[in-house]
């Protein structure tokens, strides 16, 4: 029976040299560092098994990475034909508009509603979004955490005081 050798990975000057600097890099992500070893490997001709012993990894990781190294050849950055698939999940919850218009809303006064206090609470903030039709649905954890992420204390936001 014929053994079946894994197909050659040739490399431009330029992509060689991206992929040693990124290996030599002590910044670089250690995942996309195996990988660019891989494919520098494949390029000087060592083979799947070779590869596997010197980089400690599996044998569908090596050929994994080849295989979609020679399956991008029309992408030309180095960095995008090292990185992750796309991955399927769930939908987003909330719109970037929905969650700008919550963030927006967190700057106005609550007085200008109709709420007789200086500071929004995250509870008054969801009810209030969901009074105005931002959203159908939200609770004040998700609007503390849109507010975490997006809007950092500044003087024209009038604050959120902490609910427990």
């Amino acid at each position: 029976m014929a053994r079946l050798s894994a197909p050659p990975i040739t490399l431009s000057e330029e992509q060689r040299r991206v992929l040693e600097a990124m290996v030599r890099k002590h910044t670089s992500p250690q995942h996309k560092v195996r990988r660019a070893k891989i494919i520098l490997r494949a390029a000087q001709g060592h083979g799947i098994r070779r590869t596997v012993q010197q980089l400690g990894v599996s044998r569908e990781m090596v050929q994994r990475w080849r295989r979609r190294w020679l399956a991008t050849q029309e992408i030309a950055a180095v960095e995008a034909r090292l990185s992750d698939a796309p991955r399927p999940g769930a939908p987003a919850t909330y719109t970037p508009e929905q969650i700008c218009a919550i963030v927006a809303l967190a700057c106005e006064a609550p007085e200008a509603s109709g709420r007789p206090t200086t500071h929004w609470t995250q509870q008054e903030l969801a009810d209030q979004a969901m009074q105005r039709g931002i959203a159908k649905f939200v609770s004040q954890r998700v609007v503390g955490h849109f507010l975490k992420r997006s809007c950092p204390p500044t003087p024209s936001c009038t604050g959120v005081a902490e609910h427990p």
